[in-house]
């Protein structure tokens, strides 16, 4: 399977999916106006990588900035995982990186923790 990969730009953000290593990343920000539509082929590639069972798979989530239509994309993308890992015996992380004076970003990583059940990981960082 090949690699998944966007560039980032002004309000999209750099998603770079691993499909050797199991490493999912997103970062930067997302504020795009469709996002139903920009998230489509990340959800159809993930759909595909998890057909296979017992991976290991690292999320590794760096955003600054997000708005409501993305948060719910992402939402579906941990909803997902945590599927998976519940019913094809898959092994999940997921490292929220957020920056450390970032309240925002850190509640909003304790609220999807709680949305989901996956070894959810809250780790600041400062710039």
């Amino acid at each position: 399977m090949e690699d998944f990969h966007i560039k980032g730009s002004t309000y999209i953000p750099t998603i770079n999916f691993n499909a050797e290593t199991g490493v999912l990343e997103i970062e930067g920000e997302s504020y795009h106006e469709y996002t139903i539509e920009f998230f489509q082929p990340v959800f159809e590639w993930l759909r595909k990588y998890l057909e296979t069972p017992g991976r290991t798979i690292t999320f590794n989530f760096r955003m600054s900035y997000f708005n409501t239509s993305s948060s719910r994309r992402f939402l579906e993308i941990l909803t997902m995982l945590e599927e998976y890992q519940r019913e094809k015996n898959g092994k999940v992380t997921v490292n929220w990186y957020y920056e450390e004076n970032d309240v925002d970003m850190l509640e909003s990583g304790e609220e999807y923790a709680d949305d989901v059940d996956l070894p959810f990981n809250l780790i600041a960082y400062s710039s």
